[in-house]
């Protein structure tokens, strides 16, 4: 996979990227002041989750599937490979979310804004807002992770995030880069 430049927006890969590439993104995060903001990773067939799933019993949901995993440990390893750690990781209370920020991290906080909205497009407007204003908020010397979902990014960004993909967004909520496996 190589980059494409989309105007301000550089598109890089997690694993096998050029050395520009790594620079590009490695750089947006040393400079700080932003927020990582992914999808969760690759999962098993579906759209939303079943009917009566529970957000505290894993196997009631749609989960990561092998791949996802994989994905997530390839995520952590870009990031321990270039001594880039995260002020914090911050996740969706989803198990799929959950489980992308602890294999690629270590850990995870769960934080409600992040909760997808898929199921309730009517606590869209109020979680885009919370996550706006924790962007304003971001140290300028550090970055933090966030897993979240497809239709949380969207409603953020204004733009479509595949599984395990990630974009740099600064205070001001503007897309500094896009990242995918």
């Amino acid at each position: 996979m190589r980059r494409r430049e989309l105007g301000a927006l550089a598109l890089l890969p997690w694993a096998g990227a050029r050395a520009a590439d790594d620079d590009v993104l490695a750089r947006a995060l040393r400079a700080g002041g932003c927020a990582v903001v992914f999808r969760h990773g690759q999962t098993v067939s579906g759209i939303g989750d079943p009917a009566g799933f529970r957000l505290d019993t894993c196997s009631t949901q749609r989960n990561l599937n092998e791949e996802g995993r994989v994905q997530a440990r390839r995520i952590g390893e870009w990031f321990a490979a270039r001594q880039l750690r995260p002020l914090a990781v911050r996740s969706s209370a989803w198990c799929r979310c959950s489980e992308t920020a602890r294999l690629a991290f270590g850990t995870v906080q769960p934080w409600p804004p992040l909760n997808s909205t898929f199921d309730d497009a009517a606590l869209s407007p109020a979680a885009t807002a919370r996550l706006r204003e924790a962007l304003r908020a971001l140290p300028p010397n550090g970055f933090e992770v966030w897993v979240t979902h497809q239709v949380n990014i969207t409603a953020l960004t204004g733009r479509y995030a595949a599984s395990g993909e990630a974009f740099v967004l600064d205070a001001a909520g503007t897309v500094r880069a896009q990242a995918r496996l």
